[in-house]
């Protein structure tokens, strides 16, 4: 709990603008990728056919768009930021494994490496000094 407290310390130090429209940015991907999966599930299967015989494969199917709806809004308003991206990371990280399992498409490895790279860095960053997280802290 200190390392977090600490963390929080030193990301409202250093808060600026460009880095909350990062994240709102990056919620924002999270949420349209998941409303594009949930209206266009046929694609979400065909992505995970590499991966399809191995146990949880259908539960994985029903994860992915609720997760990303949920989380990309909870990272754009900065409400549970860390929470919201800890439950982004398996998705992602199984996004940049399909594509050298499956067949390789390099936009959708671009996409999924970026994602998963900020997603990263708001885990250890937070959700800054411009969140809910913050305003919720100060009205304590």
């Amino acid at each position: 709990m200190g390392r977090v407290k600490t963390l929080n310390k030193w990301a409202n130090k250093h808060s600026y603008y460009p880095l909350d429209i990062l994240r709102i940015a990056l919620g924002v991907f999270l949420f349209v990728k998941g409303i594009h999966f949930m209206g266009n599930t046929q694609i979400l299967i065909d992505l995970f056919k590499p991966i399809q015989n191995l146990a949880g494969g259908m539960i994985a199917i029903h994860y992915v768009a609720p997760a990303h709806l949920v989380g990309g809004l909870m990272i754009i308003f900065g409400l549970l930021t860390r929470w919201a991206v800890i439950s982004q990371l398996p998705i992602l990280i199984g996004a940049v494994m399909i594509n050298f399992i499956g067949e390789m498409n390099t936009t959708n490895l671009l996409l999924s490496s970026i994602a998963l790279l900020l997603c990263v860095f708001f885990m250890f960053y937070g959700s800054g000094k411009h969140s809910a997280d913050y305003y919720l802290k100060m009205q304590q």
